[in-house]
């Protein structure tokens, strides 16, 4: 395949739908409840609803929407540190669009842009640091924040700053790792999980290996995954295909762009700049160990943690969101007492709710909001 419409055909998505069925009917007899199968990332998600897929899924299969959505997880105490960082005079304050509503505990950083801090809208760090070149008088921060998908620009920004010599621009590091997330996940009491869809964009990065302890040590089958249509229901079929065999491996649906071993330049940028800390706070998740990275000594003149005096306090979430509950598959996000009620696109309130790629917001931007599976 080769353009983005073969992706998207209607006959090849009816025979990967009649494959799925008939792997699923010959699972159902061994089944005591429906298999749950979790897409890690929000842009699965994002597709998943977009194309009506689990829609096209018989009643023995279940889609667990998983915390892949690095907006939808910032946690409070971070956006209210963005905001004091925005708000200080000398700066200018630079994030992508899709943070700007993330809500802090009293405000947002699009509320501080209205109130008059200087926060501007990049759609890369190169366009940040750009901003820094032509402010020489003005502190520009970027506000970098993504999986590891994210990281290697981010990186790569820094060293190039580095080179020029550019000593107004700093990084304000809310980057999260994939794996030990997806640890935390399996390692929950209440987790059901029977498979995985890992993100084809991390591991883009950092390739299959990492992904093989949820084979090995979990006994979980896995499979790379793209992020059209096709892909992910070729996915599920290769998911399906794993459990009938008994089988528990990493598989790679997308080898077109992902490469066994990763991208060792982006590998590189990130460990020359990046350290794992140890440990970092999900909003609907809590504490994970070793779940983020920071700056390190070397690069401290860049570290906007380090440059500026920040609160650095840990808010705890609203004690009516249930995002947690969520994101492990114990509940669906119309089973939460304020889902589409206080919470809602407009007013978010949970983690999930926060981004368009987030669990609850794309069930309630696509009308799913009842148990039925009906819009509302």
């Amino acid at each position: 395949m080769k353009f983005v419409d073969e992706f998207r055909d209607t006959k090849k998505a009816q025979t990967l739908k009649k494959a799925i069925h008939k792997l699923a009917a010959r699972l159902a007899p061994t089944q005591t409840r429906p298999l749950q199968l979790m897409e890690f990332c929000g842009g699965h998600t994002h597709t998943i609803f977009r194309y009506g897929i689990e829609q096209m899924l018989p009643d023995s299969i279940e889609m667990v929407h998983g915390p892949g959505c690095p907006v939808c997880v910032l946690p409070m105490g971070r956006v209210d540190d963005c905001v004091a960082l925005a708000e200080r005079p000398e700066v200018i304050f630079t994030t992508f669009g899709d943070a700007m509503r993330v809500p802090g505990s009293h405000k947002s950083l699009l509320q501080a842009k209205a109130d008059g801090a200087d926060i501007r809208m990049t759609y890369s760090p190169m366009d940040a640091l750009g901003l820094a070149r032509k402010n020489p008088d003005r502190e520009v921060i970027f506000f970098g924040l993504g999986f590891e998908t994210t990281m290697p620009s981010t990186a790569l920004t820094v060293l190039q700053a580095e080179r020029e010599g550019i000593t107004n621009f700093s990084l304000f590091c809310n980057h999260i790792t994939t794996v030990p997330t997806i640890k935390a996940v399996l390692d929950s009491p209440d987790m059901q999980i029977d498979g995985f869809l890992a993100p084809g964009h991390v591991a883009m990065v950092i390739g299959e290996r990492p992904f093989d302890f949820i084979a090995e040590d979990y006994e979980k089958p896995l499979v790379i995954t793209g992020f059209e249509p096709l892909d992910i229901l070729h996915s599920l079929w290769m998911l399906l295909q794993q459990l009938d065999e008994n089988r528990h491996d990493v598989e790679n649906q997308y080898t077109r762009i992902v490469p066994e071993n990763g991208n060792t330049p982006a590998l590189e940028a990130i460990s020359k700049v990046f350290e794992i800390r140890d440990f970092f706070e999900w909003r609907g998740l809590g504490s994970i160990d070793h779940s983020g990275v920071k700056m390190k000594q070397a690069y401290a003149a860049y570290d906007a943690e380090q440059k500026f005096s920040v609160p650095n306090l840990k808010i705890a979430d609203p004690k009516s969101c249930q995002c947690g509950e969520v994101v492990k598959g114990v509940i669906k996000p119309w089973d939460c007492k304020i889902f589409g009620k206080e919470c809602n696109p407009e007013t978010p309130m949970g983690a999930l709710m926060v981004s368009s790629e987030g669990a609850c917001a794309a069930y309630y931007n696509n009308g799913y909001t009842l148990k039925t599976g009906t819009t509302g």
